[in-house]
């Protein structure tokens, strides 16, 4: 199979992208974080502040602590029954570790390491270990040099603190999900991107997300296998002003990948593995090495041509409400993915007002694809079918993120229609008042990012999919991210079909019921 072929696949006929005969081995799946053995850990603080108030403040050991928990701690466990697959009466207890930021199955498939320069610890590359809320120390010294050049020379690393790095561990959800993690793992990765921006605010960081770097020297200089795992995104961290782009003496020269990593030692640090036997996932590792930069000079930036709007008739503008500075520690605790527990209710125009401007406001972030910077609401852009809205005729609309306004595609109650495309009855649309869809032009990404501009288009959708969680529950919503619904049949309702453009992934919002289960927050 093509590459192209596969891409196309896992957007729209996921059958034939998967590898025929693959049956999930529960017994020995993998666990949901990564453990190192034998290397120097230094502990973190678990006495985590319970509010945040987003000024600046001096970088120590114990608020990085406190920052990464925020980020990708382990804030809860939970235990939920499920009737047993064989149609018996039995119910099966499952188990999970759950974060602040969601993830497909939870199974967390990226992980997050850190390049820390703090006077109370070594300078060096940590992983953060969120089994036991704690740095692992993979390689002591200062690289500011090395990272700057593997970013082509478009940040002054020496004025900031942390550089931190999202990879992406491919077993962690291939055992399960087959070929369609590699869609799955972009997604993932820009949540998580989305949750570590939005703390960072609270902290007083200044951040910007660098989706073109040295792959191959950025991955030898954290100490990953490529075969097993690769940094999806650079984020350098700072709390003071730092030159995050051009203008620097060193822009001109082109770096090469093979060049700069014979600099640094190669390490192999020894990690544990639960699972006994790893299969093989040919199409991961070939489009994986399709979306690899060896050059500089190989960065390029999107243009603002390539806008994700969707094109409407009737406009219904939307009531003008500040975007809600809401409060990001309750937002964190309190967010929650409904199933089958949605439960019907009216909803305001002035309460989905504020909800997609809360989203959109917060989206807008320092990126290293775009001509200027914060200047990214287009990159993906928001649909939804509506019903029961106060105010707005049942129906599929675009919002016009400028205009805060909402575009006409055709009125109608699509719920029945959303719930047959879904290829697992875990939710009930039937009961979800607004269900939103992320757009993403695939002709952008593909034409000025080649293979790189997928995952990155999976990983922007991600970061506004976690924006929009945290207002949906800022506004007392519940929203429940889908992956299994029929792209063809929701692409048709928003009249996608001849625009390059697709729907990246599902987003039923709306109020809920508590479900029955056990569960318990890991915090002080």
């Amino acid at each position: 199979m093509s590459l192209e072929s596969f891409l196309h696949n896992l957007q729209f006929d996921i059958n034939r992208a998967n590898q025929p005969v693959f049956e999930v081995d529960w017994e020995d799946a993998p666990l949901p974080y990564k453990l190192y053995r034998g290397l120097p850990a230094v502990p973190l603080s678990m006495e985590v502040p319970l509010s945040l108030s987003g000024r600046p403040g001096s970088v120590s050991l114990e608020r990085i602590g406190h920052f990464l928990w925020y980020v990708y701690g382990i804030s809860g466990v939970s235990e939920s029954l499920y009737p047993d697959d064989t149609g018996s009466e039995e119910v099966s207890p499952v188990h999970s570790c759950r974060r602040f930021a969601p993830s497909g199955g939870a199974l967390y498939p990226n992980e997050l390491y850190i390049y820390l320069k703090l006077n109370d610890l070594p300078h060096g590359i940590y992983h953060y270990d969120a089994a036991h809320h704690r740095l692992v120390l993979l390689r002591e010294g200062n690289v500011d040099s090395y990272v700057e050049r593997a970013l082509g020379n478009r940040c002054d690393l020496s004025s900031c603190f942390a550089t931190t790095f999202v990879s992406t561990r491919f077993w962690k959800n291939y055992f399960k999900y087959n070929n369609f993690s590699y869609r799955l793992q972009g997604l993932d990765a820009g949540v998580l991107i989305g949750q570590l921006l939005e703390t960072s605010k609270r902290f007083g960081f200044e951040s910007g997300v660098y989706g073109q770097f040295l792959d191959a020297a950025i991955n030898r200089l954290v100490g990953l296998s490529e075969e097993e795992e690769n940094v999806y995104a650079v984020i350098p961290l700072s709390v003071g002003p730092t030159n995050w782009a051009a203008g620097r003496s060193g822009m001109g020269r082109e770096v090469r990948s093979e060049e700069l990593s014979r600099e640094l030692p190669s390490v192999d640090h020894e990690v544990f593995e639960k699972s006994e036997t790893l299969r093989e996932f040919p199409m991961l590792l070939a489009v994986n090495e399709a979306s690899q930069i060896r050059s500089t000079g190989e960065f390029h930036k999107r243009g603002k041509q390539f806008a994700t709007g969707i094109r409407g008739g009737t406009e219904i503008l939307l009531p003008e409400v500040e975007s809600s500075a809401y409060d990001f520690v309750e937002a964190c605790k309190d967010r929650h993915s409904p199933e089958m527990d949605f439960v019907m209710g009216k909803v305001s125009m002035q309460r989905l007002s504020a909800l997609l401007k809360t989203a959109i406001h917060s989206y807008s972030y320092r990126s290293d694809i775009d001509e200027v910077p914060y200047d990214n609401g287009n990159s993906v852009s928001i649909a939804g079918c509506f019903y029961n809205v106060e105010g707005v005729p049942n129906g599929a609309y675009a919002y016009d993120s400028n205009r805060h306004a909402l575009r006409k595609i055709q009125t109608g109650d699509f719920r029945l229609e959303l719930q047959t495309g879904l290829t697992l009855d875990n939710v009930n649309l039937l009961q979800v008042p607004l269900c939103l869809h992320i757009i993403g032009n695939r002709k952008a990404y593909r034409d000025t990012l080649g293979y790189r501009g997928y995952r990155i288009m999976q990983m922007e959708a991600g970061m506004l999919v976690q924006r929009l969680l945290l207002a949906s529950t800022a506004t007392g919503f519940g929203g429940h991210p889908l992956l299994g619904f029929d792209t063809k049949r929701t692409d048709h309702i928003y009249q996608l079909d001849s625009e390059n453009q697709t729907t990246l992934i599902q987003l039923p919002i709306g109020p809920f019921r508590q479900r029955a289960w056990l569960k318990g927050r890991l915090m002080s």
